[in-house]
C-alpha cells in the first residue's frame, strides 16, 4: 500500500497513542515531584512520531531512514525510562500500566525496524527523485509484471471444461 501522508501510516499512529497514553500516565498524582523524569518521558513519546513524521516529509528514502532510526532510539528511550519507573517505588501503583506502554513502545521500534529493513532492500530514492519519466517507467514496469501474473494463472489453470 503506498501512503501519501504520514497521518495514513500505521505505525505513526501507534505512536501518537502512545504519546497520548504517557501524558495520561503523566498527568497521576505520582509525577508530581518528578518534574525532570515527567518532562524527559514525554519529550520521548512525543519524538516518536515526529521523527517518523519528519522523515516521511524529507522526500529521500535515506533522510527518511535516519529518522526512523531516531524514532526508533527515541522509542527505545521512552522504554528506559518505563522500566525506570517499574523499578521506583513512588509507582508501584502504575505497574500494569507502565508493562502495558512499554509493550506498545516495544512493538512501535519493532514496527519501525520492520519498515527500516524494507526501506534499505528497496531500489526506491524518494519522492524528490521522480520524475515524469521515472514514473512511466515505474507504471510501465508494474503493469507489465500485473499482466505477466495475470498470464502465469491463466496458463496454470485448466480450463473449465477439462476439470
Amino acid at each position: 500500500m503506498k501512503y501519501n501522508r504520514f497521518e495514513e501510516l500505521p505505525v505513526w499512529n501507534a505512536a501518537i497513542d502512545l504519546a497520548v497514553q504517557i501524558y495520561q500516565l503523566t498527568a497521576k498524582p505520582q509525577f508530581k515531584s518528578h518534574y525532570g523524569l515527567r518532562d524527559q518521558i514525554e519529550r520521548a513519546a512525543v519524538s516518536v512520531s515526529n521523527n517518523i513524521a519528519e522523515g516521511f516529509e524529507r522526500g529521500t528514502t535515506q533522510e527518511l531512514l535516519t529518522f526512523l532510526y531516531t524514532a526508533r532510539g527515541s522509542a527505545g528511550e521512552t522504554r528506559s525510562m518505563l522500566d525506570l519507573l517499574e523499578r521506583l517505588g513512588s509507582f508501584s501503583d502504575l505497574k500494569s500500566e507502565i508493562s502495558n506502554l512499554k509493550s506498545r513502545s516495544e512493538e512501535i521500534s519493532r514496527q519501525i525496524r520492520a519498515w527500516a529493513d524494507f526501506l534499505q532492500n528497496s531500489p526506491i530514492r524518494g519522492q524528490r527523485y521522480l520524475t515524469d519519466k521515472t514514473r512511466r517507467t515505474s507504471k510501465a514496469s508494474q503493469d507489465r509484471e500485473e499482466f505477466l501474473n495475470q498470464l502465469r494463472q491463466f496458463t496454470e489453470k485448466p480450463p473449465e471444461s477439462q476439470k
